[in-house]
């Protein structure tokens, strides 16, 4: 079937679903030992949330034609390493959640050592993922492995997170939020990206430029709309606690530009990530199609 024919709802729900059976599939089996862990991490990725690393995996890997046992590695290992940052940014010691994509979270549901484990082994995973296989080059596999590794590290996701952590009360600047959410939030995003390129060719310094743009600009757009639907939406509606950012005293796009302003900063970014694409012409329809998803969802 073309792509041109298959509407951006189905394309996303038939993505998504593949993703849950490779997930499923790349788990151990919840009555392997130890069993207890093993089911925790089950609960912890299994069935819930909206795969929006995984899309833009398989999206980016369409622009190229990229190998599509490669790009399942590629989008269950980077939602591996998203939900370990889930399981650990929600126990007490962090941000101190009780409920994550609609149910209690891991420390509350199991508990925190439990928890705690279920991080460390997720993240164990994703890297056994994309180190198994052989459908492209050593060298780009090798650079994949890199990516995440550098996206999920002190310069990326856990950086963001201990700036957010070290940030609580105190009045950053706008530049200072966006460094942190450029780390937090937006190094996986990107990884997401340029992994999904990855799967299908060596990049050109004209792709990444293009690819960059793009992923800085929906990364950017996540944070700015997550901002905004933690101050306006609520708890059963994300499917986490609403309110959190505020009740902690935590900077947001929100509370240093006010709601309207932004909202018309996402949908600049949602402007931007489009402009980006510009080079790839129609091939890169899912990429634009999951910007607007970025900026126009309500949860």
């Amino acid at each position: 079937m073309q792509q041109d024919s298959v509407t951006f709802g189905d394309w996303m729900q038939s993505t998504q679903s593949g993703v849950e059976g490779r997930l499923d599939q790349f788990l151990p089996a919840a009555d392997a030992v130890p069993h207890k862990l093993h089911a925790a991490m089950r609960y912890a990725l299994l069935g819930g949330g909206k795969r929006v690393r995984p899309l833009l995996v398989m999206a980016a890997g369409e622009l190229f034609d990229a190998d599509q046992d490669t790009l399942a590695r590629a989008a269950c290992a980077l939602e591996m390493i998203h939900v370990y940052s889930l399981v650990h940014d929600d126990m007490p010691c962090m941000d101190d959640d009780a409920l994550r994509r609609g149910k209690p979270t891991v420390h509350i549901a199991y508990d925190e050592a439990t928890a705690l484990l279920v991080g460390d082994a997720l993240q164990s995973q994703a890297f056994m993922l994309l180190a198994d296989g052989a459908a492209i080059p050593p060298a780009r596999q090798m650079a994949m492995i890199k990516l995440l590794a550098h996206a999920s590290g002190s310069a990326g996701m856990c950086g963001g997170q201990a700036i957010d952590l070290d940030s609580v009360g105190l009045a950053l600047t706008l530049p200072q939020l966006e460094q942190m959410h450029q780390l937090k939030t937006g190094a996986l995003l990107r990884a997401a990206v340029i992994l999904g390129a990855l799967a299908g060719k060596d990049l050109t310094a004209d792709d990444m430029t293009a690819l960059n743009a793009y992923a800085r600009a929906v990364g950017l757009a996540f944070q700015v709309v997550d901002d905004v639907l933690d101050a306006t939406a609520d708890s059963a509606t994300l499917g986490k606690t609403a309110g959190k950012d505020a009740a902690a005293n935590k900077p947001t796009y929100v509370s240093i530009l006010g709601l309207e302003p932004s909202k018309a900063l996402a949908e600049q970014l949602r402007c931007d990530a489009h402009a980006a694409l510009a080079p790839f012409g129609d091939k890169a329809r899912r990429l634009r199609e999951l910007a607007d998803l970025v900026v126009q969802r309500k949860a």
